[in-house]
């Protein structure tokens, strides 16, 4: 059996290490002080919780996409669309 090092989503450090179990998935803890997110999981149930749809989203918007593009585009609802635009703070 191969065993492939878990990497942070986030940052991309491996120092990463288990964390407890919530709604019976594994947690994670990222170690690396630089990064802004502490805790993730390995496997996320839904695309919208994942990451990179996180990221998909705000560069599509920054590209002039329309919401609905942009929920096509990564297979999400609207509403995941706007929300995540709201959370984000103007830079």
């Amino acid at each position: 059996m191969v065993e492939v090092p878990l990497r942070c989503p986030f940052c991309g450090t491996e120092n990463v290490t288990k964390n407890g179990r919530s709604n019976g998935k594994q947690r994670y803890a990222c170690h690396n002080g630089e990064c802004s997110h502490q805790t993730f999981y390995a496997e996320y149930t839904y695309n919208a919780y994942k990451p990179e749809v996180k990221t998909g989203i705000l560069q599509w918007s920054v590209d002039g996409a329309g919401i609905r593009a942009i929920a096509r585009r990564l297979s999400v609802s609207t509403d995941t669309v706007i929300a995540t635009l709201k959370k984000k703070k103007p830079t």
